[in-house]
């Protein structure tokens, strides 16, 4: 039925860093507003030609109105940010720093902690648009993402938080096109919250929208995805909307999201202990990829227990079998509320308005 994507893993990616300017504050945080002419003499290694830039550039500056819901989320109606373009920023062993109204094609951080990234534009860059590894709290918020290959790929890290952003046409290909996707993220704090992601069908080719692979939470503090809004997928056969449990993991919760035609399907838990997905909007058209609303199907080869799929409203049609809301695997325990799940709901895609992103 409806196979689950393959992680990425990308090489790890180390550039000489272009910083400008270091606010030093009471203590040892750090602002990076980036940069008027890149001077540092921070030093790493590229593993990957593709990640940016490196070397001296001298930045420009642009101030850009705020509009309300045209301009970047996280700015209200009638203020204006200024922002700094940058060539691709690459962090190594730093900690305690903020980028912040920065334009620039990636971030990619490894093995830091403490980092802000705020109010970004990310792209065009046909990799990955903000890369972490081994990296301990990473916030990302109200930043814009858009043609990269991801939007936000975070490996062997933890508490990484992404919320209040957007995202525009993530490229792929195959196993890369999520908007989110951790791997092997692990512990508390961890959260995709309201974000608004879309992908138009002709300019994009996504995977999955928001992957979780082989990622745990904490009992006391899974894992969240709550209130995101995606639109758009395909025409990809095996990408869709959230995927949980992909290849195992533990204590993660998907609630109250909006999907509108996200793709091959909708929701699904592939794997894993303490999967929820509860309470969220699933629609699709029939086209020619799309197949299932939402599914409980253990792929992962490990044990799976302790699912939760309750509360969901489904109407997801198959291009080739017509309504096909739900999949159960053949000889799967029924998740728990799984029979609460309203089907053939009342629901289209006005749910989300025609175009969710409006940079």
């Amino acid at each position: 039925m409806a196979p689950t994507a393959l992680a990425l893993r990308p090489g790890m990616l180390f550039c000489t860093l272009m910083v400008a300017t270091l606010f030093a504050a009471s203590c040892t945080k750090r602002s990076v507003v980036l940069p008027a002419n890149g001077n540092s003499n921070t030093s790493s290694k590229d593993r990957n030609s593709s990640s940016g830039s490196s070397g001296s550039t001298s930045g420009t500056s642009t101030t850009v109105p705020d509009t309300g819901s045209n301009s970047l989320p996280g700015a209200g109606p009638g203020n204006s940010i200024t922002y700094t373009t940058s060539p691709a920023i690459n962090l190594n062993g730093k900690h305690d720093i903020t980028i912040q109204a920065v334009i620039t094609p990636g971030i990619t951080l490894y093995n830091c902690y403490n980092i802000v990234i705020k109010n970004c534009k990310i792209g065009p860059n046909k990799s990955v648009g903000i890369q972490t590894q081994q990296c301990t709290n990473i916030s990302i918020d109200s930043c814009y993402m858009y043609n990269v290959s991801t939007g936000v790929y975070a490996l062997d890290s933890k508490t990484i938080s992404v919320t209040n952003c957007k995202g525009l046409n993530m490229q792929g290909p195959f196993p890369k096109g999520a908007f989110v996707q951790f791997d092997n993220v692990s512990g508390g704090g961890n959260k995709v919250n309201y974000n608004r992601f879309e992908n138009i069908l002709g300019q994009s080719y996504p995977e999955d929208a928001i992957s979780m692979y082989k990622s745990n939470g904490l009992l006391n503090d899974p894992i969240q995805i709550y209130g995101n809004w995606i639109r758009g997928g395909g025409p990809s056969l095996t990408g869709g909307g959230i995927m949980l449990g992909d290849n195992g993991g533990s204590n993660i919760v998907a609630m109250d999201n909006i999907l509108v035609d996200p793709g091959q399907y909708g929701m699904a838990v592939s794997g894993g202990t303490n999967m929820s997905i509860i309470n969220n909007s699933i629609y699709a058209k029939s086209q020619s990829f799309t197949n299932v609303g939402l599914y409980y199907w253990n792929q992962s080869g490990l044990p799976s227990s302790n699912i939760t799929i309750s509360g969901n409203k489904v109407n997801f049609t198959s291009g080739k079998y017509g309504i096909n809301n739900t999949y159960l695997a053949p000889g799967s325990v029924a998740p728990n509320g799984w029979s609460t799940n309203i089907l053939n709901a009342d629901i289209s895609e006005s749910l989300l308005p025609e175009n969710i992103i409006t940079q």
